[in-house]
Order: structure tokens, then C-alpha cells, then sequence
């Protein structure tokens, strides 16, 4: 029995994976023994949204008893494929963020943990809020007539969304590598700040226009760069609507923000835990290289 566990967190770096197999990967499945029915809203699959969106966890070769290949557990829920549980353990996210868990093993720094531990209780907190969920009403916004369309269903395929981050969604470039600011240039980014990424991807030929106050450029599109500081980096676009719509991660494309609102502006849309707003910037089409 082994098990592959995906820190499903970042937007712009990949992922953390751990792997794990034997009596460790037969622990972890019991933990995760599924037991009651989730009912009413609980029973949906979670908005996948910026910041901290659960566990995935893939079963690979032989399968447990009672649980799907792969799934999806977050703050003491299962999600699967017509499948929504409770957890035998509730708190597994505070048993992988221990002393002798399972976050420990990954070479991502010594802060890591803690950083994890913060985001999962601010998560919880967040979608525990009774948060109004009803998207703005469309004001009129003007047109972006070479803005790039909003068309989620092209990138939401098997074969493209899980290998295209929000880099490659903001730009309209799919390369299927997870692209990183900097990196087609020989010039990657070397820490988490709007200092770094954001000419990082000037490198890569994106344009750094600050002062663009929302407004379409003439030719081109607009896009904007958020931070969350010391831990990832994330890219919305602005579409032909006037509105602007992301991808986090390798999860679906979204139009909507952390409060599932419309994002007529970045700048002050519910973004979590990328507080730091950087900058716009023109993506030339055509004239871009990433990887």
C-alpha cells in the first residue's frame, strides 16, 4: 500500500507532494477511515479558492476499503467522486503538522510548518464564516476589446488544468510546466516579494506598468501580480468583459474572488493570504516566452 499526499496550498510554485507506504501508509488510511454522511451545503465539494484547499490524496496500487482512489480532505472532510464523508480523525491536518508529522520530512524550510498550521486554521475559520455568497451584480464596466475572453472550459480539462498554474492562465500561454516567472529568461525569481517576481517576469517580456490603475491597454492585456509574502506568488487577468478572473494553482479557473464576488479590481478583492498587491503589467501577445 502506498499513498501520494498533495499539499494543495500554493498557486504559483508547485505543490508539496509526500509520499509515504507500508505500516505509515496504513496509519494514515485508518485515520482517514470515512464515517458518517456529510449532509446539506457540507456535502458539496469546497470552493477551491486562493490560500489553503485541503489535502489530495492519491491511493496508489491497491485501493482501501470504502474510500476512492482519490480524494480530497479538508478540516475533517473527505471529497471524492460522488462521495462525501466525515473523517474517523477530524484534526489529521494538526497529526501531519506534529512533532513527528509528516510536514517535517519536506525540504521547504523550518517555517514551513508553522506557515501551514496558520493558513489551515485561517481557512477554517474563513469558509466557517456565513459569508454572503451572492456574486456582485455586473456593473457596467468598459470593454477590454483585446482582452483575452473568459472561456474556463478550455483550461478546466484534464490534459491542460493540473499542468498550467495562474501564471499561464494570466499570460493565455499554456505550456504544461507549472510555468515560474523568470525561468524561459535564465533569470527565475529568487525570493517571494513583488522585488523579485515582478521582474522576473518582466525578463520573460511581460511589460511593468504600475501605473495602469485598472484601466486596458491599448494593445495587449492586462494582468496583476499579488504576493503572498515569504510563501508564493499568484496572477489574475483582466478578460474582454471589463472583469478579471484567475487560476489557483492547478485547480479550475475562477471569476470569482475568496468571497466568490466578481473582481472588477485586484486590488481590492478578497485575495487571503496574497495580501500584497504589486503591480499591473501588459502581456504582448506573441512576444511573451515562458516555462
Amino acid at each position: 500500500m502506498a499513498l501520494r499526499i498533495t499539499v494543495d496550498i500554493f498557486s504559483g510554485r508547485p505543490n508539496p507532494v509526500i509520499e509515504v507506504q507500508g505500516p505509515e501508509a496504513d496509519e494514515i488510511l485508518g485515520r482517514l477511515r470515512p464515517s458518517r454522511k456529510l449532509a446539506g451545503r457540507g456535502a458539496s465539494e469546497p470552493d477551491l479558492i486562493l490560500g489553503y484547499r485541503g489535502l489530495l490524496i492519491e491511493q496508489i496500487g491497491a485501493v482501501s476499503a470504502g474510500l476512492p482512489r482519490s480524494f480530497r480532505y479538508l478540516h475533517g472532510n473527505l471529497f471524492g467522486s460522488r462521495f462525501s464523508r466525515r473523517a474517523e480523525d477530524e484534526h489529521f491536518e494538526d497529526f501531519i503538522s506534529g512533532d513527528a508529522g509528516l510536514l517535517r520530512g519536506l525540504s521547504l524550510g523550518p517555517g514551513f510548518t508553522e506557515m501551514f498550521r496558520k493558513e489551515v486554521a485561517r481557512s477554517k475559520k474563513e469558509r466557517a464564516e456565513d459569508k454572503d455568497k451572492e456574486r456582485h451584480k455586473r456593473r457596467h464596466h468598459h470593454h477590454c476589446e483585446c482582452g483575452p475572453l473568459y472561456e474556463p472550459a478550455w483550461w478546466n480539462v484534464p490534459q491542460r488544468q493540473p499542468f498550467n498554474n495562474c501564471y499561464n492562465y494570466a499570460t493565455n500561454y499554456r505550456t504544461d510546466t507549472f510555468a515560474q516567472p523568470g525561468l524561459a529568461a535564465g533569470s527565475m525569481y529568487t525570493a517571494l516579494n513583488c522585488a523579485s517576481v515582478g521582474p522576473a517576469a518582466v525578463k520573460d517580456d511581460l511589460i511593468s506598468t504600475p501605473g495602469a490603475n485598472n484601466k486596458c491597454p491599448k494593445e495587449g492585456h492586462l494582468v496583476a501580480l499579488v504576493i503572498w509574502p515569504g510563501v508564493d506568488f499568484h496572477w489574475f487577468r483582466k478578460g474582454r468583459n471589463g472583469f478579471w478572473s484567475h487560476k489557483p494553482g492547478g485547480t479550475p479557473v475562477r471569476n470569482v474572488d475568496n468571497s466568490n464576488h466578481l473582481i472588477p479590481d485586484p486590488r481590492t478583492a478578497n485575495r487571503s493570504p496574497y495580501t500584497t498587491f504589486c503591480t499591473f503589467m501588459v502581456v504582448m501577445h506573441g512576444h511573451i516566452k515562458i516555462r
